[in-house]
């Protein structure tokens, strides 16, 4: 399948802003089931200072605001061509070693709620294989955490929408990560893009899980959809949780409010 996406991120300010930098991951890379068959970024009210691969692979770029500007526009445009892997990505390269994707963080640590989930899913698939009983992680926590906007946000934890009930994406994946790792899994986070029949118009890209399996390597788990990834989804970024694949981050000095809006467009 062939996707064309573009991607509109706007920032106001309502004050000029004096010093702002902006960490972009918002190319795909080729490979894994898909191919880049062209992708650029544009920015407006700012400047890209460097491009580089980080630790974990994800093409990186740093664009510094124009000093004064009160808006920057980064508009990525592109067609990326899958191919249905069932979510199988296979095995680990990069630069960080796999151990690390074992250890928790701030977002994916577990406390009682994640480890009294992942006890009942020890129990309750003693007898199945590895990917029969992610799966039923997955189905569990989509059973326990409903999908709900406007009540998480990015600084939620795994723990906090766990107890919650309610939550995105981002939160299922955190959820779903923190609880693999506790079961003895390493577990990784993946930012990306999701072509949706019907809905051209997205307000958010897409967020789930990989999970390492020894004999498989990386597998998928959209816990938010219930399926592992196929042909419709684009991996762009991976880390150990959000922060690590987040598709902007940025700092800003000074004062004054900012508003953020997004608009994306996932079309075959």
């Amino acid at each position: 399948m062939k996707l064309t996406i573009t991607h509109k991120t706007t920032y106001d300010y309502d004050t000029p802003v004096h010093y702002a930098l902006q960490k972009l991951r918002l190319i795909p890379r080729t490979g894994h089931g898909q191919t880049v068959l062209n992708w650029q970024t544009e920015i407006n009210g700012g400047e890209k200072q460097v491009t580089f691969d980080d630790q974990f692979v994800n093409h990186t770029e740093l664009v510094k605001v124009t000093p004064g500007t009160t808006r920057i526009e980064i508009i990525s445009t592109g067609e990326v061509e899958v191919h249905n892997q069932n979510g199988v990505i296979g095995q680990h390269n990069g630069y960080a070693p796999l151990w690390l994707f074992e250890e928790a963080t701030a977002m994916t640590a577990a406390g009682n709620q994640i480890r009294h989930l992942a006890s009942l899913v020890r129990q309750e698939t003693a007898d199945l294989d590895d990917v029969a009983r992610l799966h039923h992680l997955s189905k569990a926590i989509l059973s326990r955490v409903t999908y709900e906007t406007g009540q998480t946000d990015s600084t939620t934890t795994a723990e906090m929408a766990l107890s919650a009930g309610h939550g995105v994406c981002q939160d299922h994946s955190h959820i779903m990560i923190a609880a693999a790792r506790v079961l003895g899994y390493p577990a990784r986070y993946i930012s990306g893009y999701l072509f949706m029949d019907g809905y051209d118009q997205q307000d958010a890209t897409h967020a789930w899980a990989e999970i390492w399996i020894t004999g498989l390597g990386w597998v998928g788990f959209d816990v938010s959809n219930g399926i592992s990834p196929d042909g419709r989804y684009v991996r762009v970024a991976t880390g150990r949780d959000y922060s690590d694949a987040a598709p902007i981050l940025g700092i800003r000095q000074g004062v004054g409010a900012e508003n953020l809006h997004v608009s994306l467009q996932v079309q075959q």
